[in-house]
């Protein structure tokens, strides 16, 4: 537990440094007389290079693990906030979005499998308190933002250099565990633990088709709402800056009690079960969304943000279960999968909304819960046993 309590606060420390970047989207956009389609490359950049090197991270850290690699992640993502709190103009904006899903690319794999290792057996709960951790930082970032960064300009980004340094420090302390841990297990000759897999091959590449095509659904929206719903309220209800950044936390920090749920519910009644409700339960809230008021906007936006987060989890731990023994690139892939629709989602939702209007993005994207029907293609998995999940 020490060691999930540790990744999961140094995921919050990440995720929460990840968050910054759109949550002053506003200052630089006055800042550096940016338009959306300029706001939606920034998220692009840091999202894509996350999204093309988690897998190839997680496929290499499967054969050669690296306990120490998680410092080297946050030391980038370090240096990616100085230069975003001095950048001169927007090119070095790029520059610094890029180094910080450069930290996010290394972070993510590895501390997947670590929290994997020291579940007890316990997958979903255990990837529910790493991810939680994440939501949690991606709900922190913009509230800081609004108290720290707006207020008083951009040079004050640097303030949060020292969450970078603090995960240092404590991935450092994991990291010696996990030398540890890979220390005894070659003393016992232990290979990795696996099994076959449940399903036929073909049933695992339409799984995992589906699988892509509901995060396509997930992300896409997310997109939406984490870079736009700011601009969204303003425009539409007028709220300043600061209260839009307070209703953009209610969001996100929602999706963290969600994802808290999404794990330890899928261990008990399956991982399909709960995709179920995850994806497809949000359609009714978010059709009605663009139609709301301001207030049922913000009680909307709740209900969605902690129904949809509690997908990913039961995604990921779907995805190891379909293919065992490959916890890095499935980690790798997914959490990369993320970062990259939802860059290329901002991109396309920032392009969309300088042609029509905020308003008409949110409401095409009210529609892509429905994708959620694609669940049915999915197999039952063999739900796991309670004495499975306390084994230790």
């Amino acid at each position: 537990m020490a060691i999930l309590f540790a990744l999961s606060f140094c995921h919050l420390l990440n995720d929460s440094i990840q968050a910054l970047i759109p949550a002053i989207y506003p200052l630089l956009k006055e800042s550096f007389n940016l338009n959306f389609t300029q706001i939606g490359l920034i998220t692009l950049t840091f999202q894509m290079v996350g999204s093309v090197l988690q897998p190839v991270v997680g496929l290499y850290t499967d054969k050669y693990p690296r306990p120490y690699s998680l410092v080297f992640g946050m030391g980038v993502t370090w240096c990616g906030l100085i230069l975003l709190a001095f950048a001169p103009s927007y090119p070095a904006v790029l520059m610094a979005a890029g180094m910080v899903g450069l930290g996010s690319a290394v972070f993510h794999p590895e501390s997947s499998r670590m929290a994997r290792l020291a579940s007890g057996g316990r997958h979903g709960f255990a990837q529910s308190l790493f991810q939680v951790g994440g939501n949690a930082g991606t709900a922190l970032g913009p509230l800081l933002a609004a108290w720290i960064i707006v207020p008083y300009g951009q040079r004050h980004i640097l303030w949060f250099s020292a969450l970078a340094l603090a995960g240092m420090i404590i991935m450092r302390n994991v990291g010696r565990w996990y030398q540890q841990h890979l220390t005894d297990s070659a003393r016992r000759g232990a290979r990795p633990a696996g099994r076959r897999e449940s399903v036929g091959r073909v049933k695992v590449a339409i799984s995992l088709c589906v699988l892509l095509l509901l995060m396509f659904s997930k992300f896409f929206y997310l997109a939406s709402m984490t870079n736009y719903y700011t601009f969204y309220l303003m425009h539409r209800f007028g709220v300043s800056v600061q209260q839009s950044q307070l209703y953009l936390f209610l969001f996100l920090g929602a999706g963290a009690v969600g994802t808290l749920a999404g794990g330890p519910l899928g261990d008990r009644i399956g991982r399909k079960q709960v995709i179920w409700l995850s994806i497809l339960g949000i359609a009714p809230f978010a059709l009605i969304l663009p139609y709301a008021s301001l207030f049922w906007t913000a009680i909307l936006t709740v209900v969605i943000g902690a129904i949809m987060a509690s997908a990913f989890p039961a995604i990921l731990v779907y995805a190891t279960e379909l293919l065992p023994g490959k916890v890095g690139l499935i980690a790798g892939l997914f959490f990369g999968l993320a970062f990259g629709l939802a860059g290329i989602g901002s991109a396309v939702l920032g392009k969309l909304a300088d042609a029509t209007s905020i308003e008409f993005v949110v409401s095409v994207c009210s529609y892509l819960p429905l994708i959620g029907l694609l669940t049915w293609f999915l197999p039952d998995l063999q739900k796991p046993h309670i004495k499975e999940q306390r084994t230790s």
